[in-house]
């Protein structure tokens, strides 16, 4: 009897679901799909329940309002994130998904009610999570293009030596950049192609806004505008190298107490076995004498 009250449950949720998707003209999964692949850079396709919450998304995004300041932010941090969303459905993206997520307190309320408030926390976490989701993507991103840029400093250092042309110093560079580096250089590059030099590079310190980045593109424009900068990204290159000895050694000091942790659990493991042979003699030696 429970069996065919579930199988009722099922068939009538699945029919419910078809229904709505008719009306709502919700997009086909395949669709939604490659809504979600598009711009992406991973190589890491979206997964099914991705696509149908972007489809609910894209349909309540419609019903969000967000101010003209904040709208303008978040799109410029998804854009640099590489996340192809409008600022509205990624907002909307993590309300549903927070709901979705919600929408198993109803089935706990029937058969075990101590956990609602676990899953009610679970959802806050998911939206939060969510809604800082292209903030992270870009602070990491940040990070490594930051990591290149020592190397990218030092070699601007040597190459004006015998060139000043810009364009041709970031595309010789961008063969031996990482790969979140040498995407953002081939934006620039394309960008000063098509459009003044200076203004290419102003957007690409504004899509990353980054220190680092912001000291660089200064010391580009100012070859572009005719000024000696060659002591500049001197002092520069010194500078960076600083600082990624400093990146060095804070990284070098999170890995002691992952040293530890392992081996207090090693530790742990070859007290267990000697525990666990000298209780297997003892319960021998028991039934012998017994």
């Amino acid at each position: 009897m429970k069996g065919l009250l579930f199988l009722f449950g099922a068939f009538l949720a699945a029919g419910l679901f078809l229904i709505l998707s008719d009306v709502l003209k919700l997009p086909y999964l395949r669709t939604a799909k490659a809504m979600l692949n598009t711009g992406r850079r991973e190589k890491k396709a979206a997964k099914t329940l991705e696509a149908y919450l972007l489809s609910v998304s894209v349909k309540l995004a419609r019903y969000v309002r967000m101010d003209e300041y904040r709208r303008n932010r978040m799109q410029s941090v998804l854009k640099a994130a590489g996340m192809n969303l409008s600022p509205e459905v990624y907002q909307t993206y993590a309300l549903v998904k927070a709901g979705a997520v919600l929408l198993f307190a109803i089935p706990c309320l029937f058969f075990f009610p101590l956990l609602v408030p676990v899953v009610l926390f679970l959802s806050i976490m998911v939206y939060f999570k969510e809604s800082r989701r292209a903030e992270e993507k870009l602070a990491a991103k940040r990070e490594s293009i930051e990591s290149d840029l020592p190397r990218f400093v030092a070699t601007i250092e040597q190459e004006l030596k015998n060139s000043r042309d810009v364009l041709s110093i970031i595309e010789n560079y961008k063969k031996n950049a990482g790969a979140e580096f040498a995407d953002e250089l081939d934006v620039l590059a394309a960008d000063m192609r098509s459009s003044s030099y200076e203004a290419a590079l102003t957007r690409f310190e504004a899509r990353l806004n980054s220190p680092m980045l912001s000291d660089v593109v200064r010391g580009l424009i100012g070859v572009l505008r005719g000024d000696d900068s060659a002591m500049y990204f001197q002092m520069l290159s010194h500078d960076f190298k600083q600082m990624e000895l400093q990146r060095l050694k804070k990284e070098a000091q999170k890995i002691p107490p992952k040293i530890r942790a392992l081996s207090f659990v090693m530790l742990l493991c070859f007290l267990f076995t000697y525990l666990t042979v000298i209780a297997l003699q003892i319960m021998d030696s028991l039934g012998n004498l017994f």
